[in-house]
């Protein structure tokens, strides 16, 4: 054995925790601002946890949203609550 490479079993190793997947589908997600409830996003921006919009998109919201058209099956999800759908805000994509 050479000297430069270290012992098998010592430890010495690097461990890579995979990085989560947090975004779904084909893409078509990505152009759109989603409807997710306002504490979410608020918790999000304050610890980076992913959020879930209501068409089930995941993601870390990071952009603003009024910059992209509103996600046509949130849209169609949050309509179809009726009144008392207040408490959702439009989340950012990305």
């Amino acid at each position: 054995m050479s000297t430069l490479e270290p012992e098998r079993g010592t430890g010495t190793g690097t461990l890579v925790e995979p990085t989560p997947q947090t975004s779904h589908g084909d893409g078509d997600h990505e152009r759109f601002a989603h409807y997710v409830q306002k504490d979410k996003i608020m918790a999000s921006a304050l610890d980076g946890t992913p959020v879930v919009a209501l068409c089930g998109k995941v993601w870390v919201p990071g952009r603003d949203p009024k910059k992209y058209p509103v996600c046509p099956m949130c849209k169609e999800i949050y309509e179809s609550m009726g009144a008392g759908g207040d408490d959702k805000g439009k989340g950012g994509d990305k």
